[in-house]
């Protein structure tokens, strides 16, 4: 990982700030973190990037194909490193903790039925809302 790399190749300047967010973003047990949860991490590291500079930094990191943003209908978005490869959600209602998951048949199926209505897909999104089973 050389995030100096990442932030040049995206066309941005490098920065502290920049530099820090994305390796937050790399380097988190969780996949799916808000700019509160990063400005969080900052103030614990005592790190001076202030909580606008992380909501201008993510949203430069989504326009420069960096992360993703994700809107999980908690009102709250969630920002991504940009996969390499496809993935779909699964966000459980109690929590709002999000698993991801890969399922060969259900996009098969997705593809299936866009091209049985004269379509092909170019990029979906598919999230699915869960909460645990009670016994």
């Amino acid at each position: 990982m050389n995030t100096n790399k990442e932030i040049k190749s995206a066309g941005l300047k490098v920065t502290h700030a920049r530099k820090t967010i994305l390796k937050i973003l790399e380097t988190s047990k969780r996949t799916h973190l808000s700019a509160d949860d990063i400005n969080r991490i900052l103030i614990k590291k005592n790190d001076e990037v202030g909580v606008a500079t992380v909501y201008r930094v993510l949203n430069q990191f989504v326009d420069a194909g960096i992360c993703i943003k994700h809107n999980f209908e908690s009102g709250q978005a969630v920002f991504e490193i940009m996969p390499d490869h496809h993935h779909d959600h699964m966000v459980c209602i109690e929590t709002g903790k999000v698993i991801e998951f890969e399922d060969d048949i259900i996009e098969e199926r997705q593809h299936q039925l866009a091209k049985k209505n004269g379509y092909k897909i170019v990029d979906h999104s598919m999230v699915l809302f869960v909460e645990p089973i009670k016994k």
